[in-house]
């Protein structure tokens, strides 16, 4: 089985899990906390199309389509797609949701005038083929809008396990209740390890290769916690803050 594969096994079983917290976010102040940051970053004009990919639960899917814009989400498993689109009936909006691998998209070139995607890019396998592929489908002045963090470097980095520690140590003693984790915890770390950007500090690695793939401008916030996650999910990742990248064509 290639690490594509394994990948997209992995997020099949996660999809129910996630879609809980994707609801709890529609039904709280990240909803208009997203949408500010990504419409703040994004092309100044009125009704984007936007490809959301790897939309999981369709967060993003949902709140831009909801704000007017033309909104097609790609993901790579069939659990979360109906999860997505369970979401979008609920909330009344018209998303187009296709079942697609981010490293080879089925679009034109030069179709959509803004990507985002939100925890994907560590989980990518060949991430410098998947950038070079996002900016074929962009339009020529289209933005490509990153949300990741170094979620998984305490699996091999000694100070960043140490931290890790330190942070879900403070989650309990505040009584935030139990730490949240994935489904199959141990195939979470061994999937993780086997993936190229987890031994990559990042953002950094994102604006050297986005250059290389020919991105015209490319700027970085290198933490989002503060504006978009409540007070027990700052305790948890401080030391791992949520970054954005955003890389212009």
């Amino acid at each position: 089985m290639s690490i594509q594969q394994e990948v997209e096994q992995y997020w099949e079983g996660e999809a129910e899990l996630y879609s809980e917290g994707i609801q709890q976010e529609l039904n709280g102040f990240q909803r208009e906390a997203w949408l500010k940051l990504i419409l703040d970053n994004a092309p100044k004009q009125e009704n984007l199309h936007v490809l959301d990919i790897g939309c999981g639960p369709g967060f993003f899917s949902v709140i831009l389509s909801s704000a007017g814009h033309l909104v097609t989400a790609i993901d790579c498993t069939d659990n979360m797609l109906e999860e997505a689109r369970a979401h979008s009936d609920r909330e009344g909006v018209n998303v187009t949701f296709r079942k697609m691998d981010s490293h080879k998209l089925d679009f034109a070139a030069e179709s959509f005038d803004l990507i985002v995607c939100r925890n994907v890019t560590w989980s990518l396998a060949d991430p410098k083929s998947a950038y070079k592929e996002w900016r074929r489908v962009l339009k020529p002045g289209g933005r490509l809008l990153i949300f990741d963090a170094n979620w998984n470097r305490h699996l091999w980095d000694e100070d960043m396990r140490q931290k890790h520690a330190e942070d879900q140590r403070a989650y309990v003693e505040k009584g935030f209740g139990e730490l949240p984790h994935h489904n199959d915890i141990e195939e979470t770390d061994r999937l993780s390890l086997a993936l190229p950007l987890t031994r990559e500090w990042r953002p950094e690695w994102d604006v050297r290769s986005l250059h290389e793939e020919g991105f015209s401008t490319v700027y970085t916030e290198e933490d989002l916690n503060a504006k978009v996650m409540d007070e027990k999910h700052q305790v948890l990742y401080r030391s791992t803050p949520m970054f954005m990248i955003c890389a212009e064509k």
